[in-house]
C-alpha cells in the first residue's frame, strides 16, 4: 500500500445488518482489497466500520457496504472522513 495516499473513514450501516455475518463478511471483503481496520456492532443495532486504505480501495468497501452479505438488508450507509490513525493491522471485528 502506498502510505502517502493512506485515508481513514468511517461508515455506519443500518438495517438488517446484525446477526447475519454483515462483520465478518466486511472483513474478508477488506481483507481481499488490502483493507485494514474493525468492523463493530453498536448497540442500537448498527454496525460501524473504521477503514484505512487509499481512495480506490474504500470506495470499493464502500460498494460493498452498500449491499452487504446475502442475508443483510442494508437500510442507509453514512459516512465520512477522519484523520488517519495508526495501528490498525489486518482487520477485526467486535
Amino acid at each position: 500500500m502506498n502510505q502517502s495516499r493512506i485515508v481513514q473513514q468511517r461508515f455506519r450501516v443500518t438495517g438488517r445488518v446484525q446477526g447475519v455475518f454483515f462483520r465478518l463478511s466486511t472483513r474478508d471483503k477488506a481483507l481481499e482489497l488490502g483493507v485494514t481496520g474493525v468492523a463493530a456492532n453498536m448497540s442500537d443495532g448498527s454496525v460501524e466500520v473504521t477503514a484505512q486504505g487509499t481512495p480506490e480501495q474504500l470506495s470499493a468497501l464502500e460498494a460493498f457496504l452498500r449491499e452487504g452479505p446475502r442475508l443483510s438488508r442494508v437500510h442507509s450507509l453514512e459516512s465520512w472522513p477522519e484523520e488517519v490513525q495508526p495501528g490498525f493491522h489486518g482487520f477485526s471485528t467486535r
